[in-house]
């Protein structure tokens, strides 16, 4: 028997081996692989799909947190800057009423040294008078204390005296 030159016996019962072998993969294995072939190719495309719908909700998410980003940024821009300006505000006002109290103290400080000013001139005023009167007094003593000096004294009183 020479392995190399095949019989005809042998070609037929591999042959029909190889059919019968065909046949029973084809009603049982074939159906069950050619569709864990299609489930698996069907599960690789949703991945794909959920893939690409990932990538753009990822993109789209990126795009929504620059946006947030920018609102942020320039909500924190317009709170500083309306700080800034009620800081400014409240330093300008914080000036003004200074201004005032001090222009207050002012008048209030000059009223007060007028004030004392014309108790001073009235005080003097009344001291002088005080001290005139009491001048005016000796002079009078001595003037009256001469009969002669007495009637000249009415005399010129009379001549400055004018009658209406």
């Amino acid at each position: 028997m020479d392995l190399i030159t095949p019989e005809f016996g042998l070609v037929f019962w591999t042959l029909i081996t190889f059919l019968v072998l065909l046949f029973i993969l084809k009603k049982f294995a074939w159906k069950p692989i050619l569709g864990a072939v299609s489930e698996r190719e069907e599960g690789i495309k949703e991945a794909l799909a959920s893939a690409v719908e990932a990538r753009k909700e990822m993109e789209n998410l990126k795009a929504d947190n620059e946006r947030i980003l920018k609102e942020a940024r320039a909500e924190r821009e317009a709170m500083l800057k309306e700080a800034s300006e009620l800081k400014n505000k409240m330093i300008d006002d914080a000036k003004q009423d200074a201004k005032s109290q001090a222009s207050k103290l002012v008048i209030q400080a000059q009223a007060a040294i007028e004030a004392e000013k014309k108790a001073a001139i009235a005080d003097l005023k009344s001291q002088v008078a005080q001290i005139s009167i009491s001048i005016a007094e000796k002079v009078v003593r001595q003037e009256l204390s001469n009969p002669e000096k007495q009637e000249k004294l009415v005399e010129a009183m009379l001549d400055e005296t004018t009658l209406n």
